[in-house]
């Protein structure tokens, strides 16, 4: 009895809902369709602004990036008036930056005598390589690239028509160009530098994304003259005004000031009797305004479609809204059993159970919620615990890995300590033995012998520059002394051969009996452009390795070059040095032997040297008679062949 009062309870319900959901659904359908043209339309404004916010910041990434290139090599050129550099960074501009198609470097006339009134650089990138050229002389100072950023003395963009179009860049010689006025020391006016881009890869960069099949962009300069857009006879020879009828088109007129003026936004527009949907913004950094195109027909052409679809989609949403009744009308009494079960299964302790959150307001709903939100208590509280005892738990382990690093640095510190301690203590502990000896000599005013006294003089002049070797080494290798390094050293024309002397006439300072085979491939007159205190720090150390650990007899530091660098190799008959510690020889204050002099400083500190050089030192794993090291510097562009 009780199920069958059940049945017909469940049944009333279902035509209940029914006879509600079906009008509503109706009404629904209906409204959506009448309102689906507003809609599809707006859909329309976002996903053209999407298409012309991608295509600007494409564009924006190639206008920042010629901004940026020609940037970073004006104030070279500022620096390095010279005809040479004006080559030289030229053709840097556009061999070192792929998107950029030709940079131009113009002087003021006669800033170079020599040259006469006109001397103007271009580079131009071919499909294969790139040229770089002097221009034959005519009066570029009138030309709109050069005389637009000279009157307004800062950097512009601006797009202009050449006719002459001899590089074969752009449609009809038309092109972006950046331009930016160079200074001399007394903040004058000395010239233009001005990198160009090609209105044809502009126009493809900003055409790489269309939101429909027909739509398409149009970019105005500040005039209001086509400088993008799909009909090439439009580009700068009309405005947008041209093409308008102040009677029947103001919305096209509008949409003219709108873009010139710099403003954002989106508007309809007809023309022709076609409707479009403009959406505009302003170029950054430049006075031109992009604007994306897209046809009403494109646009509301699945609105179209709405109507073939709408009898089928309402017969279907009615078979639907019956399912739905009957089954949620089944269902909807087999919560309570649902939810018995589950508080069982937490009651035996299993907290991963899941009740989800009802949307129903009668008792049932409520009785659902409220053992949904204890769960979600206790699984929350049960949470915290676990997390709390995860954190006490990693917090131990930080402390116990804190413990050993503060140790192993104590440990360190203690080390380094006693070494600098011993390495110094040990010559100064010479040094003032003999000056007391000195000192005893002339207080009893008796003259040692010649001998003597040469010995006596030699061996503390020895250990004072062994010393002031100790004392130079510990400041390159602190903070203070890499910054200093970084900050003072300073690139000259060095000869290769006279560095690699001076550092042979060093090591026979501190070793007189070293034996030094001396071989370069390279001429006298060879040179580069490097720091020769730090290049010669760097040879310096490597001999002075080579004398200290191996026999002294059979050291050879010989030169050669492979066409861009220049290599020193230190090679000697050793020891060696092990495998195991190679991986360490380069580390600071690391010494393969705890017994041996010094600090482990020196390889470090010429191995820091080479890369502030722009090089690289490293030990030649092919040797196995003693230790080879490699220095490596690159030459610059104006070696000596």
């Amino acid at each position: 009895m009780k199920k069958i009062r059940f049945h017909h309870l469940s049944t009333r319900l279902a035509i209940v809902i029914l006879v509600l959901a079906a009008p509503l659904f109706i009404t629904t359908i209906g409204a959506l369709f009448l309102e689906a043209r507003q809609v599809i339309r707006h859909k329309a404004v976002g996903r053209a602004k999407s298409a012309l916010n991608a295509s600007m910041q494409r564009l924006d990434r190639n206008l920042l990036a010629v901004q940026t290139a020609t940037e970073a090599y004006s104030w070279v050129l500022e620096e390095q008036l010279h005809p040479d550099s004006f080559l030289t960074l030229s053709h840097k501009v556009v061999a070192l930056n792929p998107h950029i198609d030709g940079c131009s470097v113009s002087a003021e006339p006669y800033l170079f005598p020599e040259k006469g009134r006109h001397y103007s650089v271009y580079t131009v990138r071919e499909p294969d390589s790139v040229r770089t050229v002097v221009e034959e002389e005519y009066e570029y100072f009138q030309k709109t690239w050069y005389k637009l950023p000279y009157d307004l003395n800062e950097p512009c963009w601006e797009i202009y028509f050449d006719e002459a179009d001899s590089l074969e860049l752009t449609i009809d010689g038309m092109l972006a160009s950046y331009g930016k006025p160079l200074h001399n020391a007394k903040n004058e006016i000395v010239g233009v530098i001005s990198t160009d881009l090609s209105l044809l890869k502009l126009t493809k960069i900003i055409n790489e994304e269309r939101p429909y099949p027909n739509s398409y962009f149009v970019m105005l300069d500040s005039d209001g003259r086509y400088v993008v857009h799909p009909d090439t006879t439009r580009l700068f020879k009309k405005t947008i005004f041209d093409d308008a009828d102040p009677r029947t088109q103001q919305d096209l007129i509008a949409l003219g000031h709108q873009m010139t003026a710099g403003k954002e936004g989106g508007m309809p527009v007809y023309v022709d009797g076609k409707g479009y949907l403009v959406c505009y913004k302003p170029v950054p950094g430049t006075d031109w305004s992009l604007a994306i195109v897209c046809p009403d027909n494109d646009i509301l052409k699945n609105y179209y479609m709405l109507t073939n679809i709408l009898v089928p989609l309402l017969v279907i949403g009615l078979l639907i809204i019956v399912l739905l009744c009957y089954r949620a009308v089944s269902q909807a009494f087999s919560s309570i059993r649902q939810l018995l079960l589950k508080t069982r299964m937490i009651a035996e302790g299993n907290m991963e159970v899941f009740i989800g959150h009802s949307n129903r307001i009668d008792d049932v709903g409520r009785l659902q919620n409220s053992f949904a939100a204890m769960l979600q208590a206790l699984q929350f509280h049960i949470g915290i615990v676990r997390y709390i005892t995860e954190k006490l738990q990693q917090r131990n382990k930080e402390l116990e890995e804190a413990t050993k690093r503060a140790q192993e640095a104590n440990q360190q510190k203690t080390t380094f300590i006693q070494n600098v301690s011993h390495q110094i203590r040990t010559p100064l502990n010479i040094v003032m033995g003999f000056s007391q000896v000195l000192h005893d000599a002339i207080k009893q005013r008796e003259a040692l012998p010649d001998e003597e006294m040469k010995s006596v003089t030699s061996t503390m002049d020895h250990q004072a520059k062994l010393l002031y070797r100790l004392v130079t080494m510990l400041f390159d290798s602190s903070d203070t002394g890499f910054s200093e390094e970084l900050k003072t050293h300073q690139f000259d024309i060095v000869k290769c051969n006279d560095v690699a002397r001076e550092a042979i006439e060093y090591l026979k300072e501190h070793y007189p009996e070293a034996e030094t085979e001396f071989v370069s491939e390279v001429a006298d007159d060879f040179s580069l452009q490097t720091s020769q205190l730090y290049l010669l720090r760097c040879l310096r150390e490597l001999l002075y390795n080579s004398a200290k650990y191996s026999d002294g007899k059979h050291i050879l530091l010989q030169i050669t070059t492979t066409g861009h660098t220049i290599r020193y190799v230190v090679e000697d008959k050793g020891k060696g040095i092990p495998e195991a510690d190679r991986d360490l020889m380069f580390k600071f204050f690391t010494k393969v032997d705890d017994l041996s002099e010094g600090l482990g400083l020196g390889l470090p500190l010429a191995k820091r040297h080479a890369l502030n050089l722009g090089g690289n030192l490293w030990l030649d794993d092919t040797y196995h008679e003693g230790c080879r090291f490699i220095l490596e510097i690159p030459l610059n562009q104006n070696e000596n062949d």
